[in-house]
């Protein structure tokens, strides 16, 4: 072939391309068709012969991808979910305008049932079905679990059980509260049990303490005396919202030796008992608590044993109470939540008159507002204040109103000191004649400071007053007392207290002041 071919054949190359007929011009040739050259156009021409524009590569650019010129290089732009393949068929597929939820990892935070329950709604499926649910158990503290010297408790089921026992000895200059006093040594055995449920839903929990106290040498009337004080709280969870709440309680004790309730000869103090029990329903609106309970309580006393031997009723002292509250509380904020309270009750004696000749059934109500507090671990407890009435079935007794109040608090004030606060009020029964009934309050203080783990100092202050309605009668109460707890382990604690007690009266002869020492062991699980 000669050059002037050549050179004609190479410039119709560069000016066309072989295609076949019929056919992609980019797709591969295929042997047994004819094969024709066609011309580009003028257009075709001119884009051929400019020339391409590049960005050569960084220098260094090898296949590591190492980049020398530290030059910036533009981030991609994220994809929403709307510009994803195939997020349209999917919305579509769904009925809805939204993707549907990307499904969780093991290390996110499951959805929760109502978001389930939502989910299931929106997509035509029946709502999941949820059982009340309460709040979790609550975990012990770091501070408790690291407290070598914390009882432990004892399991059983679902309950946590923590008893303990207190054996103490010491001795008294007037346990007879007299204003002729007589010192005896005494000593006394106090057991007590609490429980706690241990339950996902519903709740029950229980506190039972007693003790008996004896005096030697004894006096008359003999002082040596049981006293027990029990009380069971629990709740059953009907719904998220709706709860019934149970209480039941008992007390048994005694008269104070120097109370005007007492018959003249006594050789021994005449045990009472009170037992009862509520009933109450709760249901939550959001933020807003509303409850209401039944309460009824019966209240017998023992006959008295006289110094002759003989007895004499008590009978006219037996009553039995019943009543109604009905509370609504706001919570304002978390651990803060007011609240309104108001009861009516009434009492009806077993005998419609005394042995004075006095009809002694009555009716009364309460009025209280007042606030529950739990700020952390600072502040925590409720504390009321209110106005009670009361008015009897014989119009010779007077009726009988004041304030009263309530209160429960436990300070925090750093991690080595506790302070607690303690007020109540109630209105007593009496046998006076021309006495409608005995207001009491009283109120008291406790600091406990912790020298070191092993080493508690306490400080107690408290004041009381009773005023007898329809006397001029009014007894004020004074007492302070410093005490030393030493914590020999978890099982183990020596204590120690000094007391004092003071009783100031208007009407002479009941003025007293005594002294009590008391060195003790507690045992406790």
């Amino acid at each position: 072939m000669t050059l002037a071919c050549m050179l004609a054949f190479s410039g119709n190359a560069a000016l066309g391309q072989i295609v076949t007929p019929d056919a992609d011009p980019l797709a591969p040739k295929q042997a047994g068709k004819p094969q024709t050259f066609q011309k580009f156009g003028p257009q075709q021409q001119q884009q051929l012969a400019q020339t391409p524009s590049f960005t050569p590569p960084p220098s260094s650019a090898g296949a590591t991808g190492y980049d020398s010129t530290n030059s910036r290089r533009a981030r991609a732009k994220r994809q929403t979910a709307t510009q994803k393949p195939g997020a349209a068929a999917r919305a579509q597929a769904t009925g809805t305008d939204q993707p549907p939820p990307v499904a969780l990892s093991p290390y996110q935070t499951p959805f929760s049932t109502e978001a389930k329950s939502a989910r299931a709604q929106a997509a035509g499926q029946p709502p999941i079905e949820t059982g009340p649910i309460r709040k979790p158990i609550k975990k012990r503290h770091a501070e408790d679990i690291d407290d070598p010297y914390a009882p432990l408790g004892v399991r059983a089921g679902g309950f946590l059980l923590y008893p303990a026992i207190e054996l103490s000895g010491g001795y008294s200059t007037n346990p007879g509260q007299s204003s002729n006093p007589q010192g005896a040594s005494l000593y006394s055995a106090a057991p007590e049990l609490r429980a706690q449920s241990n339950w996902s839903r519903h709740e029950l929990k229980a506190d039972l303490r007693g003790s008996y106290t004896g005096f030697s040498p004894d006096t008359t009337p003999t002082l040596s005396r049981p006293y027990a004080n029990g009380k069971i709280d629990g709740r059953i969870d009907v719904t998220r919202s709706t709860r019934v709440d149970l209480g039941g309680r008992v007390l048994v004790s005694t008269d104070n030796p120097g109370s005007p309730n007492l018959q003249v000869g006594l050789s021994k103090l005449p045990i009472f008992t009170t037992a009862g029990g509520s009933v109450g329903l709760g249901q939550k609106f959001n933020r807003l608590d509303v409850s209401v309970k039944g309460d009824a309580e019966r209240t017998v006393y023992q006959n008295s044993k006289l110094t002759d031997g003989t007895t004499a009723s008590n009978e006219d002292r037996n009553y039995d109470q019943y009543g109604v509250t009905l509370r609504g509380g706001y919570e304002l904020s978390p651990g803060i939540t007011p609240y309104v309270e108001g009861t009516v009750d009434t009492r009806r004696h077993d005998l419609v008159t005394d042995f004075s000749g006095y009809r002694r059934n009555s009716k009364g109500w309460t009025a209280t507002v007042g606030s529950t507090f739990e700020l952390s671990r600072l502040l925590t407890g409720e504390t009321g204040i209110g106005y009670t009435e009361r008015e009897y079935d014989d119009p010779r007794l007077d009726k009988l109103s004041g304030f009263v109040g309530n209160a429960s608090l436990i300070w925090s004030a750093s991690a080595l000191t506790t302070v607690q606060f303690n007020a109540k009020s109630a209105v007593q029964e009496s046998t006076v004649a021309g006495v409608s009934g005995v207001l009491s309050r009283d109120f008291g203080l406790q600091v406990d400071h912790a020298f070191r783990r092993w080493l508690i100092g306490s400080v107690k202050a408290g004041y009381g007053n009773d005023d007898y309605k329809g006397s001029a009668r009014d007894d004020n109460r004074y007492m302070v007392a410093l005490g030393l707890t030493y914590k020999l382990s978890r099982w183990a604690q020596v204590k120690g207290e000094f007391r004092q007690d003071w009783l100031r009266s208007n009407f002479s002869g009941n003025n007293y002041a005594a002294s009590t020492i008391l060195v003790g062991l507690r045992l406790q699980q």
